[in-house]
């Protein structure tokens, strides 16, 4: 990861959360070099397209999408295919990282972190994200037992004894087939993982602590295709996953955009995956954009079907760096940080301080995360406080299993309306900021 110096001011300006940001870096190729694209069909169109020349990759949404790969420059040709009606570049994305802070702040955080409490405390001492939501004593009622969350992110680390991963059904998507196999190429995956269903085996009881955690990887150390995330939403649905937690997201997109058609092939498959009964939840962007203003959008939480989750400080107020807008935000969850970047790492007289205002989680090994963000380790396994829209979405994936446990015959729209009718802090549903409300575990399933 790239570490790029600055000055403090310029860092409390501009300093990122810890959210996969996706930018856009280039067309994408399949494995074997081949140009890859998306099309949207009309009916039964495998044949005519394979007819044309091209190979079909992945057939999602019962055929409505599929991936292709071709020769380059190829989009005309299959835009006429008989029974295509969008056709359209496969996009490589890249992950953005946080910038880095000076060496004071990265110090001043360690300091603080140094303090390590032992497991059984890391609850009252550590999860103010948790307390907010009243975790503890809505596990009274349901802890995700017999509930499935996949992980659709950079790969989760199974061997961390926190984490209940099914390596049977985890996946890497490559070429937009799942490819039976399971390892983490980051911190952000195996965070988020702790976040929703963290066992509390050594230290970190996630919102769900007896769920199972699948792994899909549709991003590498680097580097991913909008494809593949496509499958990576498709395979979450196949396997009966009761939500597929999305932490991954674009820079807000003019609506000019619009009119290429990547939002409409992304719609079909979101549309597919929630009658099929898996909550999609996605992380609503850490660019602190209106994105009601001007049509502004993000992918893919902008999509009806995909449950959009802004992130809030530990006094239930919008981060700094948080996306909002009416009719985009469906709730606000814990994700770390106060509502000034100033506050948030230099705040004093704050309840938490940095790095103590973010999120705590399990990651894979010491060593990897950027400044200003701060690992520690207890009992031999290693945490870290880390922040953004990411880590706001969990927490809500979480809650999602633990509706789905109380009732498991409820489809998506019900587990999202639940989750929404639990929430408090807005009145009514069209908060700009928070939607329904910041989430509150104990309210939801008490009232189920």
């Amino acid at each position: 990861m790239s570490r790029n110096h600055t000055t403090r001011r310029n860092v409390l300006r501009t300093i990122g959360a810890a959210g996969v940001s996706l930018s856009f870096v280039g067309l994408a190729s399949a494995s074997d070099g081949q140009a890859r694209y998306v099309a949207k069909t009309t009916g039964d169109a495998v044949e005519s397209i394979e007819a044309a020349g091209f190979d079909v990759l992945a057939e999602l949404a019962g055929g409505d999408v599929v991936l292709v790969k071709g020769g380059a420059d190829e989009t005309d040709d299959l835009g006429t295919v008989s029974g295509v009606s969008i056709a359209v570049r496969d996009f490589e994305v890249e992950l953005e990282s946080p910038v880095s802070v000076d060496a004071d702040v990265q110090n001043g955080a360690a300091r603080r972190a140094a303090g390590t409490v032992d497991g059984d405390e890391v609850y009252d001492e550590y999860l103010w994200d948790k307390q907010l939501q009243e975790v503890r004593a809505a596990h009274e009622y349901a802890t995700g037992a017999g509930r499935t969350v996949a992980v659709l992110d950079t790969g989760v680390d199974a061997s961390h004894p926190d984490l209940d991963v099914d390596t049977d059904r985890s996946v890497v998507i490559t070429d937009g087939q799942p490819v039976p196999e399971v390892g983490d190429s980051g911190f952000h995956g195996t965070h988020v993982a702790g976040t929703i269903a963290g066992t509390g085996d050594v230290a970190m009881v996630g919102t769900a602590p007896d769920a199972t955690l699948v792994s899909v990887r549709i991003l590498g150390p680097e580097t991913g295709t909008w494809g593949d995330i496509l499958a990576g939403m498709a395979y979450a649905a196949e396997i009966g996953a009761d939500a597929a937690n999305m932490s991954i997201g674009t820079a807000p997109i003019p609506p000019q955009a619009h009119r290429d058609g990547y939002n409409r092939l992304l719609q079909s498959v979101a549309n597919a995956v929630t009658r099929d009964g898996t909550l999609l939840v996605g992380s609503a962007g850490n660019s602190d954009a209106n994105l009601q203003q001007e049509g502004y959008f993000t992918l893919p939480n902008s999509l009806s079907g995909v449950l959009s989750i802004s992130a809030t400080t530990p006094t239930d107020l919008k981060t700094y760096y948080s996306n909002y807008g009416t009719n985009e935000i469906g709730v606000g969850a814990p994700g770390g940080g106060y509502e000034t970047a100033e506050k948030t790492l230099e705040g004093d007289e704050v309840e938490y301080p940095w790095p103590l205002n973010a999120v705590f989680s399990t990651v894979p090994e010491p060593g990897l995360l950027p400044a200003p963000y701060v690992d520690t380790t207890i009992d031999g396994e290693t945490y870290a406080w880390l922040m953004g829209t990411s880590m706001a979405a969990p927490q809500v994936s979480g809650l999602a299993a633990l509706v789905r446990e109380r009732d498991p015959s409820a489809g998506a729209r019900k587990v999202e309306s639940a989750i929404a009718h639990g929430a408090e802090s807005a009145n009514g549903r069209s908060d700009h900021e928070l939607g329904a409300g910041r989430i509150n575990a104990l309210r939801t399933v008490e009232d189920l």
